[in-house]
């Protein structure tokens, strides 16, 4: 191994066991050197020679140990060693000479520094062995009390020397450990110092990316009207939706209006008023406590509404509220997003218009043709045949089919254009619904599905006011389509009953049911849910719409409930005598 191999692989961090021998060998060479020119000092010239080649192979074992941190537990023995060098050096001179004891201090002050109280008994063991040795091996001639008393006050003076270092030295090593702790903490805290650094840095590019793109949303949403006020209804958002529905600029809104300037106060009226509860009871604004009521209590609210501008002109609006939430779960405010509903409107008015023309127009010929349908079946001059009747009741078949077409369609336009009349009466639901009953069995016959009533006689007493007809009407639709939707061998079940001020119709099949997500859709005209176009079930898509407007005409509600593959059930509710008379 070449010297700078070895120089590379000595530790350079902390003193090595070379670099700690390196003065006490060149000392040790100055010393014996002396001895050696020195006539009148060396007595035992063998000692010198020992003494000389102990302090070599004890440099050359720290500077094995240096190069190999495995040995480091052996590394003691080089102090150790350096007592017996310096033994032998002092016994070669047969006395204690002062100027060579100094060496001393050199494996003293190794032990002493080593962690640990018992390293200072080392030191004093070895300096008193030291010392006494030329006495004890007779080539000194200070055997004296005093010399011994002067020997043992040496020794004494090395270790409380070596008990001072010891102290010393665990206090530097205390204060290092806490310096390295200290660096070590430092570190830590500076790399994750760095760490959140640079994860703010890449939250705060997140989050100016996450507000262009929100600045662009909310910029582009030009055909809705997004409003966000606190929760005084004090307006703090205002996008160009907003600006070019209302007319009004966000300058001039945000901070300075409240949403429920807005709206048609006799709306915000009529809606405290269906709530009941006091106005102003939620917050310090009653017209805005009308409008977030619903939203303020958990429930998602769609509903029609007008807003009102500036200039006076008002816009039916259909307007979603929902509530806006701080990052500890509480209410701040709300936030307002509405559709202008004025070209639907108008839309839906053009179809009734249509629809009431076409169907005004196709009900005179259809009447027609049905008269001269019966004109030619009752012709006593000239008989038809059977095959000739067999068509004509194809075609009066038909025709009353497009009669009952046509009357639907016409009822929808009356409902939807507000001329829908009732003539109603005090009178029991138990009879109607009966009636439709036993209307509906032939139809329940040839389809093969069971139709079973419970109707009881208490139920015959409870009476509501209602038309007669369209309550009839509304039944017939419900148990037919009860019956359509129902597989052969399957069964409907209508029932009826009172529940404090109303009455309660129930239609339960066992038929196809419906998709859960298309139970709201169920009562728009002309809608047909998939699983009626899925089996060829014939129908136009009228008939529920027409019955919900009958049950509502009445003061009345409707539900379904359904589970495709098991079926459905229907509650028709009316306001009993009582309830509809107050």
């Amino acid at each position: 191994m070449t010297l700078e191999i070895l120089i590379r692989r000595v530790r350079l961090d902390s003193p090595s066991p070379l670099l700690k021998q390196s003065p006490t060998l060149v000392l040790f060479l100055f010393g014996a050197a002396m001895v050696a020119v020195t006539p009148d000092w060396l007595s035992v010239p063998s000692a010198l020679v020992a003494a000389s080649i102990v302090a070599v192979v004890t440099t050359l074992l720290a500077a094995l140990l240096s190069v190999r941190p495995s040995l480091q537990r052996f590394v003691l023995v080089v102090p150790a060693l350096d007592f017996v060098a310096i033994g032998l050096l002092l016994f070669a001179t047969g006395e204690n000479r002062l100027g060579l004891m100094v060496l001393l201090i050199l494996p003293i002050i190794w032990f002493a520094a080593e962690d640990g109280r018992e390293y200072i008994w080392f030191a004093f063991v070895g300096t008193a062995v030291v010392l006494l040795f030329p006495s004890v091996a007779g080539v000194s001639s200070s055997t004296t009390a005093a010399a011994l008393l002067r020997t043992g006050f040496t020794a004494v003076v090395f270790t409380i020397a070596a008990a001072v270092i010891n102290e010393l030295s665990r206090q530097a090593r205390l204060r290092v450990a806490s310096l390295r702790q200290l660096a070590e903490a430092r570190k830590v805290a500076l790399e994750s110092s760095l760490a959140q650094t640079q994860e703010l840095a890449a939250s705060a590019a997140k989050l100016r990316r996450a507000e262009r793109l929100f600045r662009g949303v909310w910029e582009s949403v030009t055909e809705h009207s997004v409003i966000g006020s606190d929760i005084t209804g004090m307006i703090e958002l205002w996008n160009p939706g907003a600006a070019k529905m209302l007319g009004l600029p966000a300058e001039e809104a945000e901070h300075k209006r409240h949403i429920d300037e807005f709206h048609l106060e006799e709306e915000l009226e009529g809606r405290a008023r269906e709530l009941n509860y006091p106005a102003g009871a939620t917050v310090l604004n009653p017209g805005f406590s009308a409008l977030v009521e619903s939203s303020r209590l958990g429930n998602a609210e769609v509903r029609e509404w007008t807003y009102v501008r500036p200039d006076g002109r008002h816009i039916p609006v259909e307007l979603s509220v929902t509530p806006r939430i701080d990052d500890e779960g509480e209410t701040v405010g709300y936030l307002f997003v509405a559709y202008d509903m004025t070209k639907a409107r108008e839309v839906a008015r053009l179809k009734d218009e249509f629809v009431g023309l076409i169907s005004h127009e196709l009900r005179t010929p259809l009447s027609s043709i049905l008269g001269y349908l019966e004109l030619m079946r009752d012709d006593d001059d000239d008989e038809l045949s059977a095959t000739q009747l067999q068509y004509l009741a194809v075609a009066e078949r038909n025709a009353n089919r497009l009669l009952t077409l046509v009357g639907d369609l016409l009822f929808t336009a009356q409902v939807e254009s507000g001329k829908f009349n009732l003539e109603s009466h005090v009178q029991s639901v138990a009879p109607i619904l009966a009636a439709a009953i036993d209307t509906a069995r032939p139809a329940a016959a040839a389809a093969g599905v069971s139709l079973m009533a419970e109707i009881s006689e208490t139920d015959e007493s409870v009476m509501v006011l209602g038309d007669s007809v369209r309550l009839g009407q509304a039944c017939d639709n419900l148990i037919s389509n009860a019956i359509k939707f129902t597989s052969r061998g399957g069964a409907v079940t209508v029932a009826m009953s009172s529940i404090g001020s109303e009455v309660a119709v129930r239609v339960t099949d066992t038929g196809l049911g419906i998709a859960e997500a298309e139970l709201e859709k169920l009562f728009t005209r002309f809608f047909r849910a998939t699983t009626a176009t899925r089996n060829a079930v014939p129908g136009v898509g009228l008939g529920l719409a027409i019955t919900r407007a009958i049950v509502t005409a009445h003061g009345g509600d409707m539900s379904v409930t359904s589970e495709e593959g098991v079926g459905t059930t229907f509650v028709l509710t009316l306001p009993t005598v009582e309830k509809a008379v107050a």
